[in-house]
């Protein structure tokens, strides 16, 4: 294992002295937030990314992250984001804890809790670079017994300024602090795109594979809040010789999804002015002919070996009292035809505007329903009974149509905004309604730019197939729930001479579907409101740094909704250039979260669930990390203690009941940008 780490350690050193030709400097990112010495100047052109609307291709600004800021980070499975429940493992099951940031649920709802490491459609993004340019990562920790591993690759390279291609691979590998909680999570994506004068093409191709070991949380909390009183005085306990209540389990969550969006352009030839003797034709596009497909495909296994271990687990057996074998698929095919006014072809033409037709169709299948083995007399009779009239079919196929439309305004400085809409009209999705809307203004205000913005959301969206109809091992359900329907309204200004951002909002969910505390899919009839508020502000003093994230979050019902009530991010650094050309920040980083009554993780479904009565409370413990990140020309690396306060304030160190946070740990880490 050593050696494996220094052959790469040394393969993307050499790889990076390549990369150091003082001639070409690293370009930043615009999320970089660089508060060290002023950047040289950059002689390398950034290009431009984007990512795209769903299901016509509309581009959207995005970034090209060459992340100097916090690199080190990325290492860390809680830190996802400033209140995150994980089972631990970096590129295992967790979920946001800040609900202004966490995503609506997935039709497959098994990726809910993979949702921070797969890829998806709305993080697939297209570079338009002006040299190749590969990002190269890898970072690893711990010893031989915990160690994890995360190598990430990222190429971006035009044919010609029309022509572009990429690709992405990220593979993991942890054997996990805590004992059956290893882990291999591999995924990589490719993507192209032509974008010419009358044709234009984008698409892409994404797979991922993530295999986790499920322990189901250690067997009694006092073996991290006090281990002497389980060991007759002995105060110390390895992590992996902690007991967990499964050892035979695993979970595989694999899918594809093939992306592809066509678009022919109807306009006109121009001449354009170059210089006082030179003039060139242009071609200016009027109306955009569109058509996309999407075809995806989600495959989910769940696997258990140790029968003793699952009678104490799980209330309930269906199929198999002798192991656990459950699966689940989803095919899922998208065709959709727009048509689109193109932004900006006239003076007079202030906006885009498009409409669509969107038809998909979902294949789902539950083979386990039809593989209940031959058992004796006295296995039959352990298992539970189904519920009265229960049925579900071997496989199902559900048919769908859309219409909507979007108007959006992407071009000018002063106010930009967009508004869709979406009407179900065929299928189990008639009657749904999705209605969105955002708008952006920036003004002068004392020599800087103030940015205004606000966002509104309302839909009526029925429920998906597999929280109504579900059959597993250890789980059965026939649900009729009805449409949950959501209002969301929110805001945020920025303000850049005093680093600030302030975001707010406030949403109302009625007939919520959530997991119960027996882990079964249930609807909130009545109303749950969320009101967040987050403040963002940074503080500068010659090379001291102090960057603070506030959020504070109220949920009006607790039982269905558990929310910690505030959740803070702080990072004290120091910022410098040392020599000339070395950037360094040395500091700690710190989030921490108030109590609540924390969430369940349930393995056989992949999903979190509330409490039942008597809840643990989960929370109010500060997780500090010390680390120093460098960057020398286009090299990243870091050295980072992290969870170094581990035992010094409190014991109660837990993300989700028996869940403990992973152990104090030496992390390192190695990024190149090249640009060749």
């Amino acid at each position: 294992m050593i050696a494996k780490r220094l052959f790469i350690i040394c393969a993307v050193a050499y790889f990076a002295c390549l990369a150091f030709p003082q001639e070409r400097l690293s370009r930043n990112s615009g999320r970089d937030i660089e508060n060290t010495d002023k950047a040289e100047p950059d002689t390398v052109r950034p290009g431009s990314a984007w990512t795209l609307t769903f299901p016509l291709g509309n581009h959207v600004e995005s970034t090209i992250d060459t992340l100097t800021y916090n690199f080190q980070r990325r290492s860390i499975p809680s830190m996802v984001s400033d209140a995150y429940a994980t089972t631990g493992t970096l590129g295992a099951e967790g979920i946001n804890l800040i609900y202004l940031d966490r995503p609506y649920r997935a039709t497959f709802f098994f990726e809910d809790a993979l949702d921070h490491w797969i890829p998806t459609f709305n993080k697939q993004k297209f570079y338009n670079v002006y040299i190749p340019t590969t990002i190269l990562s890898y970072t690893f920790g711990g010893n031989k017994l915990n160690h994890q591993d995360r190598l990430w690759a990222d190429f971006a390279g035009n044919v010609n300024r029309r022509i572009g291609i990429g690709a992405t691979i990220d593979y993991i590998y942890s054997k996990g602090s805590y004992e059956n909680q290893a882990l291999k999570n591999l995924s990589f994506s490719l993507s192209t795109y032509y974008l010419g004068d009358r044709y234009e093409l984008q698409a892409f191709y994404n797979h991922f594979n993530s295999l986790n070991k499920e322990n189901g949380g250690i067997t009694d909390d006092l073996y991290i809040t006090d281990p002497a009183e389980l060991q007759g005085g002995v105060n110390k306990i390895e992590p992996k010789s902690i007991p967990t209540k499964l050892s035979g389990a695993h979970n595989r969550l694999n899918g594809d999804e093939l992306f592809m969006t066509h678009a022919y352009k109807v306009g006109f030839w121009k001449s354009e002015q170059v210089n006082d003797t030179l003039t060139r034709e242009i071609y200016v596009p009027m109306t955009r002919f569109i058509y996309s497909f999407d075809l995806q495909h989600r495959h989910h296994t769940f696997l258990n070996s140790n029968a003793s271990q699952a009678r104490e687990f799980w209330k309930n057996t269906y199929l198999d009292p002798t192991q656990s074998r459950e699966e689940a698929y989803l095919t899922q095919m998208t065709n959709s035809f727009g048509i689109e006014l193109i932004e900006g072809f006239r003076k007079w033409a202030k906006f885009g505007l498009s409409a669509y037709i969107s038809y998909q169709t979902q294949k789902y299948k539950q083979p386990t329903y039809f593989r209940i083995p031959e058992l004796t007399e006295d296995e039959a009779a352990s298992l539970t009974p189904l519920p009265d009239n229960f049925h579900i079919p071997a496989s199902t196929t559900r048919n769908m149509l859309w219409v909507g439309g979007r108007l959006q305004k992407d071009k000018g400085s002063i106010l930009r905004y967009a508004a869709s809409a979406r009407f179900g009209l065929v299928g189990d999705v008639v009657g749904d309604l999705d209605l969105k809307g955002n708008v952006t203004t920036r003004f002068k205000l004392f020599g800087d730019s103030v940015k205004i913005a606000a966002n509104a959301n309302f839909r009526n969206i029925a429920q998906p197939y597999l929280l109504q109809n579900y059959i597993s091992n250890h789980f059965a359900w026939n649900n009729d729930f009805g449409k949950t329907r959501t209002y969301k309204i929110g805001g945020e200004l920025t303000i850049p001479w005093t680093k600030t951002t302030l975001r707010a909002g406030v949403e109302n969910i009625q007939n919520l579907v959530y997991f119960n505390s027996n882990s079964l899919p249930e609807q909130y009839g009545g109303n749950v409101q969320v009101f967040s508020a987050r403040l963002e502000q940074l503080f500068k003093v010659g090379i001291l740094n102090w960057n603070n994230t506030i959020t504070y979050q109220k949920s009006s019902t607790e039982s269905v909704l558990p929310l910690p009530q505030l959740a803070i991010y702080s990072n004290l650094y120091l910022g410098f250039t040392a020599f000339k050309v070395l950037k360094l920040q040395i500091g700690l980083d710190c989030d921490y979260y108030t109590k609540y009554n924390g969430l369940n993780y349930q393995p056989a479904t992949m999903s979190f669930h509330v409490q039942g009565d008597d809840p643990i409370r989960i929370g109010n413990y500060p997780f500090v990390n010390l680390y120093v990140t460098a960057r020398l020309y286009r090299t990243r690396f870091y050295v980072q203690w992290s969870h170094a306060n581990q035992g010094l304030f409190s014991k109660d160190s837990f993300v989700l009941p028996h869940y403990p946070l992973n152990p104090r740990k030496l992390e390192f880490g190695l990024a190149v940008d090249f640009a060749n």
